[in-house]
């Protein structure tokens, strides 16, 4: 059983060696435990000192690409490396190495496929209460969407099997957090979560300000949602124009039983009416036409996981 540990960076060349030094390297029921680096385009001395502070594997980009890319880049050098357990931390050390051992504990158990570090942000002191605020909403709306029971969706402290690992396909260039929960759930994966130590760290480096941070968590969840409920998000935004345009058309045809006079006077309400139930009809064909996209996602993702096994050597394996 091989376990690596990998860490996304950009510019940690100060923090990254504290990391690694509190990465467990024995740990019971894994034979291995290696670390790799992902070095995002850093301008500092991130590689070097993941070299020289006993990284096993380094993967560095020439320019920074984004946490996403890397988690993913991550993700395909441990599947190479031949990784059974994957586990994911941050370069500033703000998860603790100690906990390592407690995260995969429920997937060397066979409970669990996917594992997610809980910080409690709720009782987090050094998170403002506007960020504690955003941080509850943000997850309460991923465990809707996903259909799990993870209460830090945004915690990139978590472990995941070899098998969810060929299964995942991040395509946000924001950020893994939300999404790769997102799809475990949609993909029927075992999503557990356990309450960890949180270290306070500097002001996150993906965050430019707090209303840039809801806009872009927001739109992720909404498109990646559309993408694997597309039928159910057209249906009630076109249901929703429908009902829009009967109710002015009913409202209308009153005024029209009243006269001429009423008739002339509220002709505007009867445009609406026509023009949103147009809107209405279009909505609900491009449901339909999104469903069967959305069908075809689904064959192309499997067609997607069974190279990668293939590529790995393990088409003979489930």
């Amino acid at each position: 059983m091989k376990l690596i540990v990998q860490i996304p960076c950009l510019n940690e060349e100060a923090t990254l060696p504290e990391t690694l030094k509190a990465v467990p390297r024995s740990i019971p029921g894994i034979d291995v435990v290696e670390v790799l680096v992902v070095d995002d385009g850093s301008t500092d001395g991130t590689s070097r000192a993941a070299r020289e502070n006993g990284a096993d594997h380094i993967v560095r980009f020439t320019r920074r690409k984004g946490l996403a890319a890397g988690f993913m880049a991550g993700l395909d050098a441990c599947l190479r490396l031949g990784a059974d357990v994957i586990v994911n931390t941050d370069a500033d050390h703000q998860y603790p190495g100690h906990e390592i051992p407690r995260l995969v504990a429920p997937i060397l158990a066979g409970q669990a496929d996917m594992v997610v570090g809980d910080r409690g942000v709720e009782d987090i002191a050094h998170f403002s209460w506007t960020k504690r605020r955003l941080q509850g909403a943000g997850s309460w709306v991923v465990r809707k969407v996903s259909g799990t029971a993870v209460a830090d969706a945004t915690s990139g402290f978590r472990a995941l099997t070899r098998e969810a690992a060929l299964r995942i396909n991040i395509v946000s260039e924001f950020t893994y957090t939300l999404e790769s929960i997102i799809q475990a759930g949609k993909k029927r994966m075992a999503v557990a979560h356990l309450p960890i130590d949180a270290r306070e760290t500097r002001p996150s480096r993906l965050i430019t300000s707090t209303w840039d941070y809801v806009k872009r968590s927001a739109a992720t969840i909404l498109r990646i949602y559309a993408m694997y409920e597309p039928f159910k998000v057209f249906v009630l935004t076109g249901t929703v124009l429908l009902t829009g345009g009967v109710a002015l058309g009913l409202r209308y045809a009153w005024f029209w039983a009243q006269g001429e006079v009423a008739r002339a006077a509220h002709l505007q309400s009867a445009i609406l009416a026509v023009l949103l139930l147009i809107l209405g009809f279009q909505t609900l064909q491009w449901g339909v036409m999104a469903d069967l996209i959305a069908n075809n996602r689904k064959l192309i993702e499997d067609l997607l996981y069974r190279i990668r096994k293939m590529e790995l050597g393990e088409g003979g394996r489930g």
